[in-house]
C-alpha cells in the first residue's frame, strides 16, 4: 500500500472508531450499559436508534464477559496485563480501575498515533479521567503518548508489527506474564497477511495468553452483502471476510497460528447462552422495539472468539439459560428454486417496501397495502395502494391513491388484509410506531371492474367491532385467516403483539360478513404465544407455523386448528426432520403441502429458502433459492408473497429492512420463484 492510500485508509478506519464511541455512549445514556466514562471520551453526543443500542450492548457484553473471565482466572497471580489493539476512545481501563479490578494488571492500549494523541489530550484535560490514572511518567516519549503506573497509551500502526513490538517492549510489556489481547472490529481492516502475522506473533511470543476477537462473518448472503458494501463505501473494506467467512474458518485460523484452544459463537448464541434470563428481559424492555429481524440478522453476522494457550480455556459460558440447538453442519438441502426478476414490474418504486401485505383479490389481480418503503425518492410509511393485474401473461402495476380523512389509517405496518369477496377486503390491526396502539379495522371496497389499467379508487371505510372483539384489532404481526365452522364463514385472528404485550397467544373468531365476535370452544394443547408466524386455511381449519416466541426466540412448531363437531381442537403436526425454527416468513398450502417462504432463523450458515412440509407424512424438505440471475441481494423477510397455483409460481413483493447501521435495504423489484420442479403431483 502506498503511504498516501495508507493514510486515507487509516482516516476511514478512525472514522468507524469515532462513530462506534458515539453509539456506545448513546446506549449507555439509555441504560443498556453502565459506563459513566463513555460520555467523557466520546466527544459528540447523538441519540441512536434502539436497534443500534442493542447492537452495541451485545458487543460490550461480549468483551466484558471475556475480560471478567480473564481477570477472575488470574486473580491469584502477582501480575497480568491486557493489550487492547485498536482501542480507539474505549473506556475499558477507566471502568476496570473504577471497579477496583486492576490491583495487579497493567492495561496497554494501541491505536493510530493521532488517535492516541487525541485520547491522551482528553485524559489530561478531564480531571475525572486523569485522577484515576494517577501519577504519570515520561509521557510523550516517541510513540508512548500517555503513561501511568497501570495504563499505557501507544500510538502505533498495528500493521507495522516490528514497530509495534519495539514500542510495547519500550513501554514495559512483559512476555512472561499472562496477557489478554483484545481486538474489537480491528483486524478485519488490515491486510490478511498482516493480521495473520499479528495473531501468530501473539501466540509465539506469549506463553500464557488469551485472545479475544469480535468481528463480522457471513459475507455471502443478502445481509452480508449489504454490510460489506457499507464498509467499502466508507473506504475501509472488511478484508478478512473473503478468507475467513465464518466462525469455523476463524477457529481454524487461530488454531493454525499457534493457539491451542479456541471457541467461537455468533451473537445470537452468545445472547441466548451467556446472558442471564433476567438481564435479557431487562434489555428487551428498555425501549419500544420492533426490529427483531434486523437484530437477529445483525447478531448472526458478528461473532466473539476466545483463543488461549498456556492457560485454561478462556471461554466459560454461563449455564445456558436456554439451550440453542446447534445444528450440526448446514441444513440438508433437497434442491434449489430459481428466482427471476418479474420484468414488467421493475422500476415501480411503490413496490419497494417491507411490513406490507399483498392479497389476491381475484384470479390475476393482487392488492398491496401499507408497509414502509420508498415514495418520491423518500423512505416513509406507505400511504398508497398498488393493484397488480396479469394480462396476456404479463403483470402490470398501478398506484391507487386513497382518501382517508384520518391519515394514520393509511400508514400501517404489519397488518393483515383478508379478501371476503372480489369487491370486499378487511384490514385488521397494524401499527404506525412500536409504541402506538394497534390501528383497528377497516373495509376496503373495490368495484367489480377494478383492474390495473384503469383502477377506480379503492374506497376505505372504518369498521367498529363489538367491544368484546376490539382487542382483536389492536395488534400487529398477527395473522387473520379465513375458515369455516358448521358451514359458516369466519375470520380467525391469532397471536401477534401489541404496545403493551410483546407477544400474544390469544385468538378471536369473527363471523363474516358482519364481524360479530363468536365464542367457539377450542380444546387441545394451546400453542405458545407468538408473533410473525404464518397462518393458512386448510380443510376448513387453520395451519399455524413458526413465529417468534416470548423470549424473542424463533419457534419451530406447526399446529393445525381442526374442526370438530362442537368446536375446534389444536393438534401438533410433527415434522421430520424437525422444522428449523423461523419467523417473518410467508406461507401457502398447495395439494396437501405447506410451503414456507423465507424468514429469519438462527442458523447462520445459510438463509431460509423454501421449506415444503407434506401435511400427510410430516416430511420436511428445505430448498435453497438460487439468486444467480438477480443483480441485487434478495432479502426474504418482511416480504409478502402470492401463490399462483396454475403457473406453480410464487410472486414475492417487497421485503428487506433497516440493516443495522449499514442502511435500509428494500428488494428493488418483485421476484418470481418457479416451484414447478418441487411441486410435482404424486
Amino acid at each position: 500500500v502506498g503511504s498516501g492510500s495508507a493514510v486515507s485508509l487509516s482516516r476511514q478506519v478512525q472514522g468507524t472508531g469515532g462513530s462506534s464511541a458515539v453509539s456506545k455512549c448513546s446506549a449507555a445514556a439509555r441504560g443498556y450499559i453502565q459506563d459513566r466514562f463513555l460520555r467523557l471520551l466520546a466527544g459528540r453526543r447523538r441519540r441512536r436508534a434502539p436497534l443500534i443500542h442493542r447492537g452495541y450492548y451485545i458487543r460490550a457484553r461480549a468483551v466484558d464477559h471475556c475480560v471478567q473471565d480473564f481477570l477472575l482466572k488470574t486473580q491469584s497471580l502477582p501480575r497480568t496485563q491486557i493489550l487492547s489493539l485498536g482501542a480507539g476512545f474505549d473506556s475499558l481501563y477507566f471502568r476496570l480501575k473504577d471497579m477496583g479490578l486492576l490491583h495487579h494488571t497493567v492495561v496497554y492500549e494501541v491505536d493510530f498515533p493521532n488517535v492516541a494523541c487525541q485520547k491522551a489530550t482528553l485524559i489530561k484535560r478531564m480531571k475525572e479521567l486523569s485522577a484515576l490514572v494517577g501519577d504519570t511518567e515520561g509521557e510523550g516519549l516517541g510513540a508512548i503518548t500517555f503513561s501511568g503506573e497501570d495504563y499505557k497509551l501507544l500510538g502505533v500502526d498495528l500493521s507495522e508489527l516490528s514497530e509495534l513490538e519495539r514500542t510495547l517492549e519500550e513501554a514495559g510489556l512483559n512476555n512472561e506474564i499472562p496477557t489478554l489481547f483484545i481486538a474489537e472490529v480491528v483486524l478485519t481492516y488490515m491486510e490478511n497477511t498482516r493480521s495473520d502475522a499479528l495473531i501468530q506473533w501473539a501466540a509465539e511470543h506469549f506463553p500464557r495468553a488469551c485472545f479475544l476477537l469480535y468481528e463480522q462473518a457471513h459475507p455471502e448472503d443478502a445481509f452480508g452483502r449489504v454490510m460489506q458494501q457499507h464498509f467499502s463505501q466508507l473506504g475501509c473494506a472488511l478484508r478478512s471476510l473473503a478468507r475467513y467467512p465464518d466462525c469455523e474458518a476463524q477457529q481454524r485460523r487461530f488454531l493454525g497460528k499457534g493457539w491451542t484452544e479456541c471457541s467461537v459463537m455468533d451473537m445470537n448464541e452468545f445472547f441466548t447462552c451467556c446472558i442471564p434470563k433476567d438481564e435479557q428481559q431487562r434489555v428487551q424492555t428498555l425501549e419500544p422495539f420492533d426490529e427483531y429481524e434486523e437484530w437477529h440478522l445483525k447478531c448472526s453476522h458478528y461473532f466473539v472468539l476466545a483463543a488461549s494457550k498456556g492457560m485454561e480455556p478462556s471461554w466459560t459460558p454461563l449455564l445456558p439459560s436456554v439451550t440453542v440447538p446447534r445444528h450440526a453442519g448446514p441444513v440438508g438441502l433437497a434442491g434449489s428454486v430459481p428466482a427471476a426478476v418479474c420484468a414488467r414490474l421493475s422500476g415501480i418504486p411503490g413496490l419497494r417496501r417491507y411490513g406490507h401485505h399483498s392479497v389476491l383479490i381475484k384470479p390475476g389481480v393482487i392488492l398491496t397495502t401499507g408497509g414502509f418503503g420508498e415514495e418520491n425518492g423518500q423512505h416513509c410509511r406507505m400511504r398508497n395502494f398498488h393493484v397488480l393485474r396479469k394480462r396476456a401473461g404479463c403483470w402490470k402495476a398501478v398506484c391507487v391513491t386513497q382518501n382517508i380523512p384520518d391519515k394514520r389509517w393509511g400508514e400501517r405496518l404489519y397488518h393483515t388484509v383478508s379478501c371476503l369477496s372480489d369487491t370486499l377486503a378487511l384490514v385488521v390491526g397494524g401499527r404506525t410506531s412500536p409504541s402506538s396502539a394497534g390501528l383497528g379495522t377497516l373495509w376496503l371496497k373495490f368495484p367489480k371492474t377494478c383492474n390495473a389499467s384503469d383502477p377506480d379508487d379503492v374506497s376505505v371505510e372504518l369498521v367498529s367491532l363489538q367491544p368484546a372483539a376490539e382487542a382483536a384489532a389492536s395488534r400487529w404481526r398477527h395473522s387473520t385467516t379465513e375458515m369455516t365452522f358448521k358451514g359458516e364463514q369466519y375470520l380467525f385472528v391469532y397471536g401477534g403483539r401489541s404496545a403493551l404485550e410483546p407477544v400474544l397467544g390469544d385468538w378471536y373468531f369473527l363471523h363474516t360478513p358482519e364481524l360479530s365476535y363468536t365464542a367457539i370452544a377450542v380444546e387441545g394443547p394451546v400453542p405458545e404465544s407468538r408473533h410473525s408466524h404464518s397462518a393458512c386455511s386448510w380443510e376448513g381449519g387453520v395451519l399455524i407455523a413458526g413465529g417468534l416466541g416470548a423470549a424473542e426466540q424463533p419457534l419451530g412448531s406447526v399446529f393445525l386448528l381442526r374442526e370438530l363437531e362442537h368446536g375446534f381442537q389444536w393438534q401438533t403436526i410433527e415434522t421430520h426432520p424437525p422444522l428449523v425454527p423461523r419467523y417473518s416468513h410467508t406461507a401457502h398450502v398447495h395439494e396437501g403441502k405447506l410451503l414456507l417462504v423465507g424468514g429469519v432463523w438462527f442458523h447462520a450458515s445459510s438463509v431460509p429458502g423454501i421449506t415444503v412440509i407434506d401435511l400427510m407424512t410430516g416430511l420436511c424438505l428445505d430448498y435453497v433459492i438460487n439468486v444467480e440471475h438477480l443483480e441485487w441481494p434478495l432479502m426474504l423477510h418482511n416480504h409478502s408473497s402470492v401463490f399462483l397455483p396454475n403457473e406453480k409460481e410464487l410472486l414475492v413483493i417487497g421485503g428487506g429492512g433497516n440493516c443495522f447501521s449499514f442502511g435500509t435495504h428494500l428488494n428493488p423489484e418483485p421476484v418470481v420463484l418457479s416451484l414447478s420442479s418441487i411441486l410435482i403431483s404424486h
